[in-house]
């Protein structure tokens, strides 16, 4: 068996990658699904095409690389985080749409439990800021509005589950019920701390814990895929992580201090912080980076919801451009002397803001403002978030700042894009050879598990450089656009 195949769930599509022996690609394929927006600030899916477009792509994957279920040791997969799937225990149907981890339906119900003072007891136990982002309201806020689904949940009906869970029911067919501990952290409704289900959190959120999966291991047994999927082979699923724990793990980030930044949809940063959790002073999370052996690693973890997606509202929403490509080269032509600056709210800002109301804004337009201009502020938007949370974590944590930070996902690929992150940090910024840290790091999870791959220290010596990025702008200009970007986000925030 020489193959591992890497499930990559994400929010605008399905991936599947084919690793072979020595943890190179040889086989890819991927499909969009449809994003739906039934209200503003309402962002869903249809569960059954996060199943299908997954389905789909592994075929492919594993009819391109010429290969059958029989040449496949194990499967990982990472997914898309926070998303909320309910469905019925007997005919694997979903009650509901998906519903998405921008979606923002729950800020009323959140600012209420605020209000009322519960926060400090959410963040004690999940590590979690009261938000619409985390699964726990968004599960709520289904079984209120489905039609008799609260009444079928605590008779036991009804599974809950982030995409890695219904994804692992249909390729089991319905043998098993699990999720990981990275999943789990997510949902607000996990003790990171005790490693299990919250009864408080579930009382809190009035959620019969009967819905709730088993929590595993990153590296663990989650079950067998179907006979009849694949060529007539059951492929053991080994391995499981969030999308951006999944990078983190991609990246070899395994030692505390060591930082990663993915700028896919949003960007998510995230810190090793080792063994023990640390409480963040500013308005960061606190989260399991991954769990191996029963043993959690924890992480510091920055979340920004709006990073690569700029560019799609250049192109889809403004028609400013045609394809992602074109950003780098307009920003190359932009006129500097304006100083444009775009705040993408588009659908709230999280670190360390965390303000579900607030909208996005645009600053320093002239008469001579255009496309170029439009673009250039996009790419620096993504510069000067990652500056936002770096900052809240040097002052969260004394062991952060010791190392380039590396970065991964879509647009990580621009030079540009890459060399203001490191001008407006101030600090080296390296760029992998190999951008599929992600399904990398799902791969290597399950690859290892299988018996495939290399232990920790033997993964981390195959992390390879493509680039390194060095600040070249002046302390003074970066300080000033810097705090241009601030006084930004203040008027956004008080509009």
């Amino acid at each position: 068996m020489t193959y591992i195949l890497a499930i990559d769930q994400g929010t605008t599509s399905s991936r599947a990658i084919l690793f072979d022996a020595q943890m190179k690609p040889v086989a890819t394929a991927q499909e969009e699904f449809t994003q739906h927006f039934p209200a503003s600030g309402w962002v869903e899916h249809e569960a059954a095409d996060l199943w299908t477009t997954t389905a789909a792509t592994c075929r492919a994957a594993i009819e391109k690389a010429g290969a059958s279920s029989g040449d496949i040791a194990a499967i990982g997969i990472t997914n898309q985080r926070e998303t909320t799937v309910v469905w019925d225990r007997t005919t694997g149907r979903a009650i509901h749409n998906a519903i998405v981890w921008q979606d923002r339906r729950t800020a009323d119900f959140c600012r209420s439990l605020k209000e009322k003072g519960h926060e400090p007891a959410v963040t004690e136990a999940t590590g979690l800021l009261l938000d619409p982002y985390f699964s726990g309201t968004k599960l709520r806020w289904i079984l209120d509005n489905v039609e008799g689904a609260r009444a079928k949940a605590e008779a036991g009906e009804l599974a809950f589950g982030t995409v890695d869970s219904w994804i692992i029911w249909h390729l089991t067919g319905g043998r098993a019920h699990v999720t990981d501990a990275t999943n789990a952290a997510r949902t607000m409704l996990y003790d990171i701390r005790k490693g299990a289900w919250s009864e408080e959190m579930c009382g809190l959120l009035d959620i019969p814990m009967s819905m709730l999966p088993e929590v595993k291991d990153c590296a663990a047994d989650f079950g067998t895929t179907r006979t009849d999927l694949f060529g007539g082979r059951e492929i053991p699923i080994l391995g499981v992580a969030g999308d951006q724990q999944a990078a983190t793990v991609g990246q070899a980030c395994f030692e505390p201090g060591m930082m990663k930044s993915t700028y896919g949809t949003g960007c998510f940063a995230l810190l090793n912080t080792g063994a023990d959790p640390v409480k963040s002073e500013n308005r960061l999370l606190t989260t399991i980076a991954y769990q191996l052996d029963g043993k959690p690693t924890y992480a510091l973890e920055g979340s920004i919801f709006v990073a690569g997606a700029v560019v799609q509202w250049l192109r889809d929403g403004m028609k400013l451009i045609r394809e992602a490509g074109e950003t780098q080269p307009l920003a190359e032509q932009a006129d500097t002397g304006q100083g444009v600056v775009l705040v993408p709210a588009f659908t709230g800002l999280g670190a360390p803001y965390w303000d579900a109301d607030c909208r996005g804004a645009v600053f320093g337009l002239t008469r001579a403002t255009g496309p170029a201009e439009f673009a250039r502020a996009a790419l620096e938007s993504v510069g000067y978030q990652t500056r936002d949370l770096l900052e809240a974590m040097q002052a969260d944590w004394a062991g952060s700042g010791e190392t380039a930070l590396r970065v991964d996902g879509g647009m990580s690929a621009s030079d540009w894009a890459m060399q203001f992150l490191s001008d407006i940090i101030g600090a080296p910024v390296d760029r992998p050879k190999v951008l599929e840290t992600t399904a990398m790091g799902a791969a290597w999870l399950a690859g290892q598990r299988a018996g495939v791959y290399p232990d920790q220290a033997g993964f981390a010596e195959t992390w390879a450089l493509d680039r390194s990025f060095a600040p070249e702008m002046a302390e003074g200009e970066r300080e000033e656009k810097y705090a241009r970007w601030k006084r930004a986000v203040a008027a956004t925030l008080s509009f």
